[in-house]
């Protein structure tokens, strides 16, 4: 099952390094949106506030996926580690994929199958110590 939890940290990571790349695409848009909104264009009616909508449309959105990719990109690295707490957020994070359609559905139902068999909760959480695996599980109690 670890070949799994690896695999799926890929995952993460891919699909955070794709949201990186829209966000950047996004933000290029509404910068060239924004500039039109600025200069005016041979239309005079309506055509400078149809620009600076669209830029602001896809400024947030474009800061939107960037976000989306900084958590993705954040939880795969935790996976790498079999951090306990990437296992929480991937989780969360998985069940909000299901809705993006076609890799996204596909990410969060693997995601969802490894983290939640006892194989793959197991990684996260060794049987034998039942402490939490990780940096912090060296830790001594006091």
């Amino acid at each position: 099952m670890k070949r799994h939890v690896d695999f799926l940290a890929l995952l993460f990571l891919g699909w955070g390094a794709i949201f990186a790349f829209v966000g950047v695409a996004g933000l290029v848009l509404a910068a060239g949106a924004l500039a039109i909104a600025r200069t005016g264009g041979p239309i005079e009616v309506g055509s400078d506030l149809a620009a600076g909508v669209t830029a602001f449309t896809l400024g947030g959105l474009a800061l939107l996926a960037l976000l989306w990719a900084a958590l993705h990109l954040w939880i795969g690295t935790w996976l790498r580690r079999y951090l306990p707490a990437g296992r929480l957020v991937a989780l969360g994070l998985s069940v909000i994929n299901l809705v993006l359609l076609p890799f996204g559905t596909a990410l969060g139902a693997y995601a969802c199958w490894v983290l939640l068999s006892e194989d793959g909760r197991r990684i996260f959480f060794p049987a034998d110590t039942g402490r939490p695996h990780g940096p912090s599980a060296t830790a001594t109690p006091r």
